[in-house]
């Protein structure tokens, strides 16, 4: 890579020569003349370089590379009245326009600047969504500090880590539970300067420490200049944020996004999937999903910003259940989903439809049946019966584009909302390609993929297979500048000629990507049989309903095993999983004779009926098997579903694979005692106990 690319220490070193006066007095022989500072590479490793960005000679890949604050400034004359941000207090909502927006973020930087935030140092914020967040965030970027989101289920260690890995001068925290984590690491974290709660009054006063409105003063009365001349010299080709990668592998990663990272993904994400403009019609968002993530940031954030749409924020126990409460009252047009988030609500729909009249159950079934089918005169009459009052309760009744993305979903929840009349729309992308590379739409939909490449960007396959699956790998403007002072991860993540790796499987079918598998997550087994997982844990999902989440096991083992959990109730204060079914499986239970309430009835194998219709869903499966090495030999059913509190799911609600397996090591070892006798549909195997 380095023949394609310039050495970043020469290059700066050679800089800092031209600046220094005395370098430039020194007499030089004639015949030497001074070497010309070449065009910085494609990628770095440096928070205070620059990158060559990835334009094109016409159309959207050419368009005029901006700067974060001039985004927001054109966003601002254009949209400068409408509303910007909303949200709740007490029963109250409150919202800021897009001028009030502005120049509390100009407040924020001031504030900032005042607090020493120097240049290309992070500012941490560590927190639920709020109009605070989004204030700070853009505040750090127009001072030429970089916003560093930090996730709210970080370990003080894990915050760390962040903060010492940006040089965070400033850690911007939600509450006195958020405070707790910061204060119990900053003798270690020789940058910080201060620390700022926006939330809750402060139970104790102590140096360096702000509320949000002490903050806010700070910079009220300081004068323009300093921070517009910050402003105006920074160039869309600088980094201004960092999405630190989640960590499954290995110490996250700092993910350097520049200004035209963002604001050239906003232009062609909003031209892909076709959101208005406020001044035809205001797109309304909500905002739930972890910001410290590259998809919630694109979205909340910046698409919104490019088109001058409205961001509200949700309450932060939206992923315990009062998220769906938010989109009644807010109604949103665009809605992006996590897959665990659909699951949840067709679950929900489920157990409520569990519990309707056999009458009322039996006219939504027909409903979704005719849904999938698309008869136009029965179509109509569910439309006025069902679909409406569906689409009323989730509060999706003016949603025209719903998204998933961030992690694999099921065909079944797939086409459970397309029989409801709500197709989901697929994107597919990373933190390194600042968020999407390809999104479904409505006139280019195909059930199970991720669409196509949003406008400017491009893919290819890298050493596909005989049946076409190969690497995926992404080029174009949205893609990152490296990783923060990780030069050997950086060069890793990206080919000799530039394109980034995915470390994802797919294909391609009439231009539509369909993603096939991750090689890091490929099972090998001890025969050498290549395992894509998600597949194999998808049927099962899909031929046993009452499984929430499937792992399957296998590597360098000599036949393939699985993690079961069953679906449960959650307790809506901490998220955690309960011991207490849902009425989904309740009824699914009596459906088979058993008399099941709860999670403990079903493992170790004490309930026959359940277990044996898990192994002929899993028979089923086997059946459809493309070879004996990837039959499933053994199941365990685990005492508690996966969570997040549990740290089985990442914030996105990824399945974690590696802590799985650290966590369950004797229940997997136990798999591997004794050889199995083959499963067949006549003989089925008893799972372990």
């Amino acid at each position: 890579m380095t023949d394609l690319f310039t050495s970043e220490e020469q290059t700066s070193t050679f800089s800092r020569l031209l600046e220094s006066n005395e370098v430039l007095s020194v007499q030089r022989p004639a015949s030497l003349s001074l070497p010309v500072a070449s065009e910085p590479g494609l990628w770095t490793s440096r928070g205070d370089a620059e990158v060559t960005l990835r334009m094109g000679e016409s159309g959207i890949t050419a368009e005029p590379p901006l700067t974060v604050n001039q985004m927001f400034s054109a966003t601002v004359e254009r949209f400068g009245d409408y509303a910007a941000l909303g949200w709740k207090e007490g029963e109250q909502q409150k919202t800021l326009t897009y001028k009030q927006y502005y120049q509390a973020c100009r407040s924020a930087a001031k504030s900032f600047l005042k607090l020493g935030l120097e240049r290309y140092h992070g500012v941490g914020i560590l927190g639920f969504n709020s109009m605070e967040w989004f204030i700070t965030d853009i505040g750090a970027i127009l001072a030429g500090g970089f916003a560093v989101g930090i996730y709210t289920t970080n370990s003080p260690d894990a915050c760390l880590y962040v903060a010492d890995n940006c040089k965070a001068n400033i850690i911007v925290v939600e509450n006195h539970k958020q405070l707790q984590k910061i204060l119990q690491v900053e003798d270690k974290l020789p940058h910080l300067k201060a620390i700022i709660q926006y939330k809750d009054a402060i139970k104790e006063k102590r140096p360096n420490l702000y509320s949000w409105s002490e903050f806010m003063e700070l910079g009220r009365d300081e004068p323009d200049a300093p921070l517009d001349a910050i402003i105006s010299s920074q160039k869309p080709n600088q980094c201004c944020t960092l999405i630190y990668t989640s960590g499954t592998t290995g110490q996250p990663k700092g993910v350097m996004l520049s200004h035209d990272n963002l604001t050239w993904t906003a232009l062609s994400t909003s031209q892909h999937v076709q959101v208005t403009e406020a001044s035809q019609s205001q797109e309304v968002v909500v905002s739930y999903l972890p910001l410290s993530h590259i998809a919630a940031q694109m979205v909340d954030i910046w698409v919104t910003m490019k088109v001058g749409g409205v961001t509200h924020f949700a309450q932060p126990d939206a992923l315990k259940g009062s998220l769906v409460n938010t989109m009644k009252e807010v109604r949103p047009t665009v809605f992006m989903g996590v897959p665990r988030v659909w699951e949840k609500m067709q679950e929900k729909m489920k157990s409520i439809g569990a519990k309707s009249s056999t009458v009322r159950r039996k006219v939504a079934a027909w409903a979704k049946d005719v849904g999938l089918a698309r008869s136009p005169f029965s179509y109509h009459v569910a439309k006025k019966l069902v679909f409406k009052k569906v689409r009323n309760a989730l509060g999706l009744d003016r949603c025209s584009k719903c998204f998933t993305g961030a992690a694999p979903i099921t065909k079944d929840t797939l086409e459970f909302f397309l029989s409801l009349n709500i197709p989901l729309y697929e994107l597919f992308g990373m933190s390194e390609s600042s968020g999407p590379h390809t999104i479904s739409v409505p006139e280019a939909f195909r059930l199970t993929s991720v669409g196509k490449e949003i406008p400017g960007c491009k893919t290819k396959l890298q050493s596909p297979d005989e049946e076409g699956n190969g690497e995926i790998c992404l080029w174009g403007r949205h893609v990152f500048m490296g990783y923060l002072n990780m030069a050997d991860k950086t060069e890793e993540a990206l080919d000799a000629e530039g394109w980034l790796r995915s470390g994802d499987l797919g294909k391609h079918d009439d231009g539509f990507l369909f993603i096939t598998g991750r090689i890091k997550e490929l099972i090998i087994t001890a025969g050498g049989e290549n395992v894509p997982p998600v597949p194999i844990e998808e049927a099962v999902k899909e031929h046993v309903p009452l499984i929430s989440n499937a792992m399957l096991i296998g590597d360098k083992r000599k036949f393939l095993s699985m993690l079961l959990t069953v679906k449960c109730q959650v307790n809506a204060e901490t998220g955690a999983p309960e011991d207490e079914l849902t009425p989904e499986v309740i009824e699914l239970c009596r459906k088979l004779g058993s008399t099941a309430t709860r999670v403990s009835d079903l493992t170790g194998g004490k309930d026959r009926a359940v277990h044996a219709a898990i192994q002929e869903g899993i028979n089923r499966v086997n059946e459809k098997s493309t070879s004996n090495a990837q039959r499933i030999q053994k199941w365990l059913i685990l005492d508690k579903d996966f969570s997040i509190t549990g740290g089985e799911l990442g914030p996105t609600m990824k399945l974690k694979r590696p802590v799985v397996v650290k966590m369950y090591k004797e229940q997997i070892e136990n798999f591997y005692k004794e050889v199995p006798t083959p499963t067949t549909p006549d003989a089925p195997l008893a799972p372990n106990k």
